[in-house]
C-alpha cells in the first residue's frame, strides 16, 4: 500500500513479518513425513511406468509399458479376476454379516457378546494359516472331507477343489471377509430404537418382514459406510490367491505383480510399473465414491426417547444359535486343529501311508535354518510394531483433535487416502524408491525396513481410534497439569497416557497381529535373512522347488499361537490398566474423614 511520509516522500507499507509457531512447524513436519512415505511410492510407479529400463539402469523414456498393459490379454484377465473374486465373496459374505449382526444385537441368541468376540477371535487369525488348513481339509487329492467322502459307498472321490475360484471365494469368506463385517455392523445394530420395530410388529408384520423392511432400511447408512470401507480393500487380497490361484493359472492383480518380478528372469519391471498404474487410475475413480457415500446424511437410531429391548425368537432359537455356533466353528477352531492333526500325517490325507503320524515334519522345521530367523524376525516386527504404533498415532490423534493448528484436516485425508493403496502396490513403489534412491539403497532388506513398512500399516486404524476417545474426554485434567508446571511431554505420558492405555493396548494387540501376518506389503522388500513367518509358509506353498504343505501347517500354527498369546496377555493387562470404576466408585463411597491407610499420600 502507497503511504506519503512526513517528509512528502511516497512509500510502501510493509506488513510486518510474524515468526511461525511450533504448531506450524509441528505440522509441516507431519505433512511431508507422511505425505512423502504415502505419495512417494504412488509417483515412483507412475514416472517409471514411461521408464522401459530396470532399476538402477540409465533411464530410458517410452510408451512401451503402457503398450504392453493395453495389449497383454493376461493383464486384463487378472483385473477381472480381481473383481469376479471380490464380488464373488461380498456377495455371499456381507448378507450373512448383516443378518449375524442382526442376530447378535437385535434378538435374545444366548451369549450374544461371547460369540460377537469369538468373530473378533476369527478375524485375528493369520489369513494365511486359514488358507493352508482349508487346503488340508479340501485338496482335491488328499484333503481330509474329500478323503473322508471318498469312504462312503459308491463315491470314488471327494467333490471338493479348493484350487478353483469357489474355493478362492471360499476362503475368503472363512478368512475375515464375513468377521470383520459382523464387527462393525453388530455395534450400530445395537444402538436402534426398539420402538421402531415394535410399530411394525404391532401393525401384523412378522420378524422377519420387520427386520426387511424396517430394521435394515433404518440402517441403509452404517450399512453403506461398512461396505464402502471395504471396497478400497478390493485390490488388497494376495497369498489366498498365490496359493490356490497359482496352480491353476488364475491370476489377480497382486498375483500378476509379484509374477512379473518373481517369476522372469529378468524381472519385467516395467509391466508390473505400468499394471500398477493401471490399478491407480481404477483407485481415483473408488476413493471419491467411497468419501461420498460414507458422509452422506444419516438417519438418527438413538434419541431421547430411545428404547432398548431385544426380539424373542421363539421355536427358531435353537436353531438359529446352532448355526451362528457352526459357522464360528467354521471360522476359528475347525482348521487351527486340521491344521495341528495334519502336521503329525506322515502325508496330510494319506491315512493308508506307514507310519500313518510321525513327528518328523516337526524335526524338519526346527532343523530349517530359516525357520528361527523367521521366528525373530516375526517378534522383532511385530512387537516393534505393537510398541511404537499406538505412542505415535496417539499423538498425531491428539494433534488432529486437541489442537488448532492449520492443515489438520489435509493431515486426516492423507490417512484416509492411504487406505486405498494396495500392499503389494505400496511394495512395488518402495522396491523402487529404495534401489533406486542411494541414499535409501541399504535400507533395502533390512528389518529397518519391514519395521518401518509395517508400522505405517496401521496408521489409519490406530489414529481414528484414538481420536474417538480423545473427543470423548475433556481438557480440565491437562489444564490442571499445565497450571501446576508440568510441559507437554510431561503432561502427555503423565495425564493422557494412563487414560488411553486400554485403547492403546487394543490398538497395539491389533497392530501385532497384523504385523504377524502381513506379506503383500513387504514381500518385495524383504529377502532371506528378513524373512517372516508368513513369507515362510508362503513360500514352502509356492515354491517351485516342491510344496511343502506339512512344514507350511506347522509354521502356521506357530503364527496363531503368537497371535493368540499376545491377544490373551493384551486382555489380562487391558483390565487392570486405564480407569477404574469399581476402585472409583469404592472410593467414592468411602465416608468423608475416613482414616486413609498407612502411607498413602494425602
Amino acid at each position: 500500500m502507497a503511504v506519503r511520509s512526513p517528509t512528502g516522500v511516497i512509500g510502501t507499507r510493509r506488513t510486518p513479518w510474524v515468526r511461525p509457531g511450533t504448531g506450524t512447524f509441528i505440522m509441516a513436519l507431519l505433512l511431508i513425513v507422511f505425505g512423502f512415505w504415502i505419495f512417494a511410492p504412488i509417483v515412483v510407479i507412475l514416472v517409471n511406468s514411461f521408464n522401459i529400463a530396470g532399476i538402477n539402469q540409465p533411464t530410458e523414456w517410452s510408451l512401451e509399458n503402457w503398450r504392453i498393459a493395453f495389449s497383454e490379454p493376461g493383464i486384463f484377465t487378472a483385473l477381472r479376476n480381481t473383481f469376479v473374486v471380490y464380488i464373488g465373496y461380498k456377495a455371499i459374505g456381507f448378507p450373512i454379516a448383516i443378518l449375524i449382526a442382526w442376530t447378535l444385537a437385535r434378538t435374545n441368541i444366548h451369549w450374544s457378546y461371547g460369540l460377537e468376540f469369538m468373530f473378533w477371535v476369527s478375524f485375528m487369525l493369520p489369513g494365511i494359516a486359514t488358507t493352508i488348513g482349508w487346503v488340508f481339509m479340501l485338496d482335491p487329492d488328499f484333503g481330509l472331507v474329500n478323503v473322508a467322502i471318498g469312504y462312503l459307498p459308491f463315491i470314488e472321490h471327494g467333490p471338493f477343489n479348493i484350487y478353483s475360484v469357489p474355493g478362492i471365494i471360499w476362503v475368503h469368506l472363512m478368512g475375515n471377509t464375513i468377521s470383520s463385517a459382523v464387527m462393525l455392523l453388530t455395534p450400530a445394530f445395537r444402538n436402534m430404537n426398539l420402538s421402531l420395530e415394535e410399530a411394525s410388529r404391532v401393525s401384523g408384520a412378522s420378524n422377519l418382514r420387520t427386520m426387511m423392511r424396517v430394521t435394515i432400511p433404518v440402517m441403509i447408512p452404517a450399512i453403506t459406510v461398512v461396505f464402502m470401507l471395504n471396497l478400497v480393500r478390493i485390490f488388497q487380497s494376495f497369498e489366498t490367491e498365490l496359493i490356490l490361484g497359482t496352480p491353476i493359472d488364475f491370476y489377480v492383480y497382486s498375483t500378476k505383480i509379484f509374477q512379473f518380478i518373481r517369476f522372469f528372469d529378468p524381472p519385467l519391471y516395467g509391466s508390473a510399473t505400468a499394471l500398477a498404474s493401471v490399478v491407480l487410475v481404477i483407485i481415483a475413480f473408488i476413493v471419491p465414491l467411497q468419501r461420498w457415500l460414507t458422509t452422506r446424511r444419516n438417519y438418527a437410531t438413538i434419541t431421547g426417547s430411545f428404547k432398548p429391548g431385544l426380539i424373542d425368537l421363539g421355536r427358531w432359537h435353537p436353531l438359529v444359535f446352532g448355526l451362528v455356533l457352526f459357522l464360528i466353528l467354521l471360522l476359528t477352531a475347525i482348521p487351527v486343529l486340521i491344521l495341528a492333526g495334519g502336521s503329525f500325517m506322515t502325508r496330510v490325507g494319506w491315512f493308508s501311508s506307514t507310519p500313518t503320524y510321525t513327528l518328523s515334519h516337526w524335526q524338519d522345521v526346527f532343523a530349517n535354518r530359516f525357520f528361527l530367523s523367521a521366528l525373530r524376525n516375526t517378534l522383532i516386527i511385530s512387537l516393534s510394531t505393537a510398541i511404537v504404533s499406538p505412542i505415535l498415532f496417539s499423538m498425531v490423534a491428539y494433534v488432529l483433535v486437541r489442537t488448532r493448528w492449520q492443515w489438520r484436516s489435509v493431515l486426516d485425508a492423507i490417512f484416509w487416502m492411504s487406505t486405498a493403496m494396495p500392499g503389494i502396490l505400496s511394495g512395488l513403489g518402495l522396491l523402487w524408491l529404495f534401489l533406486g534412491t542411494p541414499i535409501l539403497t541399504p535400507l533395502y532388506g533390512t528389518l529397518y525396513a519391514l519395521v518401518l513398512v509395517v508400522i505405517m500399516q496401521g496408521k489409519l486404524t490406530s489414529t481414528q481410534l484414538i481420536k474417538g476417545v480423545f473427543l470423548q474426554m475433556g481438557a480440565d485434567m491437562e489444564e490442571a497439569a499445565r497450571v501446576a508446571g508440568a510441559g507437554w511431554w510431561r503432561t502427555y505420558f503423565r495425564i493422557w497416557i494412563p487414560l488411553l492405555m486400554p485403547t492403546l493396548i487394543l490398538i497395539g494387540t491389533f497392530n501385532f497381529v497384523i504385523a504377524a501376518g502381513t506379506t503383500s506389503s513387504i514381500i518385495l522388500i524383504a529377502d532371506r535373512g528378513t524373512s517372516t513367518l508368513s513369507l515362510l509358509a508362503l513360500d514352502m506353498m509356492t515354491s517351485t522347488v516342491g510344496q511343502d504343505l506339512e512344514g507350511a501347517g506347522i509354521v502356521s500354527l506357530f503364527m496363531v499361537a503368537q497371535t493368540a498369546g499376545i491377544a490373551l496377555i493384551a486382555r489380562k493387562f487391558g483390565l487392570q490398566l486405564g480407569v477404574s470404576h469399581t476402585r472409583t466408585a469404592r472410593e467414592a463411597d468411602r465416608p468423608t474423614g475416613s482414616t486413609a491407610p498407612a502411607g498413602a499420600i494425602h
